[in-house]
């Protein structure tokens, strides 16, 4: 409730400045008020609609839809209330004048609806803006009713606080104002980039840096003061992942400075350019270092492997989208190759493979001792374990004639170029006659020729997966964060180099003027922090 109260009464408050300061003006040059307030009606209605607008269309998404719309809600939230704060940072000082200068121009024009218009989109801006803070600040709220409500009293005491600006009952030093408001609404912005972040994770756009780093359930248990201040108002959960955390220090800790450097430390114009080559060259260093010093993660998985069966080890040797597998044992070799149309990409053991798979198939003749041409009962019994179904002892007593059709399938699983799994299995077609069978009988026989063992092929895909998730968040510290830090760093050169060439242009077309007296020191009636009638 806190938080958008706050909210609703500063961004309230910014709207009624601009209407009052308008208002005052018409007055005093006799203008009709009436266009004005209807566009500011205007206003302020195209501002409701587009926040239950915003609602509805969330509501009728699938969840995890809806979780990626809260996210950008956020997003633009925060790069709202950002240029709130820095605009008002650097503007409050000079509201009045700014807004009468704009007021004069549009009453050159020559007509009410010029100064109607300006209204208009003065207060859509602020009502737009509040709308989208307000979205965002509800969704991350755990009480929507008390934040509304919170938000209806933030908006009337900006109306009366407005009012009485306007009617000069009320003398409020803006400038000390929009600081106080500006520095609490850093946090609650701060608490909204922790909501985006997790509501980006649970719609599956981050799923990097979600360690989790400290419990702060102590701090802000449910339903006690301290969590409805801590979580409801900052927005900060009891268990804040890493990125989370990073992503709130990388906001606050700049816009915060932004906010509160004190005036009389800026540096001279001449020197801005110097000192924003100096923070880019700063936050290159930073972004050049992490990415060099922080390791880069993976795993060495071997691509030879004991088996069990006929073969004790298989290699493997990785070609692009073919393979070449290699089997040993029993004194002999072999060797199966994979073409790249045998590669598939599969799911095995919980990981991401590799997958090849080759059948090779024989058949009419025997191949070996163990495939002879006849069999007894007693063969077929040693065979199956038991005497084949649709055959009698005493009607089909054999022996018979055997034709065999044997097919051999060798499987091979790979992940970062080693050995996740290998298998190979034989299937034989039996096909008996004679021996007292009115017809032909076809039996199968399977057996496994070698396998990877099943505890083997566990242990390497949890080998790989911790090591995938480790690279993930190293991730997060060599590319990510070096990424944002250059972006930063980027910004920073392109406005160094805008500062030179206006400072340039101004040393080039501007002639020397003996500078202007300011008003008497210690008036405050003519301060342009104060808003007088």
């Amino acid at each position: 409730m806190l938080a958008t109260l706050v909210i609703g009464l500063r961004e309230g408050l910014e709207a009624t400045l601009i209407v009052g300061i308008i208002a005052a003006f018409l007055r005093r040059n006799r203008v009709p008020l009436a266009p004005m307030w209807l566009g500011v009606g205007v206003a302020v209605l195209l501002s409701v609609a587009v926040g239950f607008g915003l609602q509805i269309v969330e509501q009728a998404l699938p969840q995890a839809q809806q979780e990626g719309m809260e996210a950008v809600i956020g997003i633009v939230a925060v790069i709202f209330v950002t240029g709130m704060i820095v605009w008002m940072r650097t503007h409050a000082r000079t509201l009045t004048t700014e807004l009468e200068a704009s007021a004069t121009q549009a009453m050159g024009r020559g007509t009410a609806w010029a100064l109607a218009g300006m209204a208009f989109l003065a207060v859509l801006k602020e009502g737009f803006e509040t709308a989208v803070f307000l979205l965002a600040t509800f969704q991350a709220s755990s009480d929507t009713g008390l934040a509304a409500l919170g938000a209806v009293i933030g908006i009337a005491a900006a109306v009366l606080v407005g009012y009485g600006i306007y009617t000069g009952g009320v003398r409020l030093n803006l400038s000390k104002f929009f600081t106080g408001t500006g520095v609490f609404l850093v946090f609650v912005a701060g608490g909204l980039v922790l909501t985006v972040l997790r509501r980006a994770h649970e719609a599956g756009w981050i799923v990097i840096g979600q360690q989790r780093t400290v419990d702060l359930s102590w701090l802000a248990p449910n339903g006690s003061v301290q969590g409805a201040l801590v979580t409801g108002v900052l927005g900060i959960p009891p268990d804040p992942r890493v990125i989370e955390v990073l992503g709130w220090v990388l906001y606050v800790v700049p816009v915060l400075a932004i906010s509160l450097w004190p005036r009389a430390w800026r540096p001279a114009a001449a020197r801005v350019p110097v000192v924003r080559t100096g923070i880019a060259s700063t936050l290159t260093v930073a972004a050049i270092a992490l990415a060099i010093a922080v390791p880069s993660g993976g795993v060495h998985v071997p691509s030879t492997v004991a088996t069990t069966g006929d073969q004790t080890s298989v290699s493997a040797e990785v070609h692009g989208a073919s393979a070449v597998l290699r089997t040993r044992g029993n004194g002999s070799q072999s060797r199966v190759d994979f073409p790249a149309s045998t590669h598939r990409t599969v799911i095995r053991a919980g990981l991401t493979a590799d997958r090849w798979r080759s059948t090779t198939t024989g058949g009419g003749t025997p191949t070996s001792d163990d495939e002879p041409t006849t069999l007894t009962l007693d063969d077929l019994v040693g065979l199956f374990g038991r005497v084949p179904v649709g055959i009698s002892p005493s009607t089909n007593p054999g022996p018979f004639r055997a034709e065999w059709a044997v097919s051999e399938t060798t499987t091979l699983w790979t992940v970062a170029g080693g050995v996740l799994d290998a298998t190979s299995s034989e299937r034989s077609v039996l096909t008996l006659s004679g021996g007292g069978l009115p017809s032909a009988r076809t039996t199968t026989i399977d057996r496994s020729v070698f396998a990877v063992p099943d505890s083997r092929v566990q242990r390497t895909a949890t080998t790989v997966a911790a090591a995938e998730t480790r690279a993930a968040e190293l991730a997060l510290w060599k590319a990510w964060l070096p990424i944002a830090l250059g972006i930063a760093a980027a910004a920073q050169f392109a406005l160094a180099l805008r500062d030179r060439r206006r400072q340039t242009a101004l040393a080039d077309h501007t002639p020397e003027t003996v500078p202007a007296r300011g008003p008497p020191a210690g008036d405050p009636a003519r301060s342009p922090d104060y808003a007088v009638r």
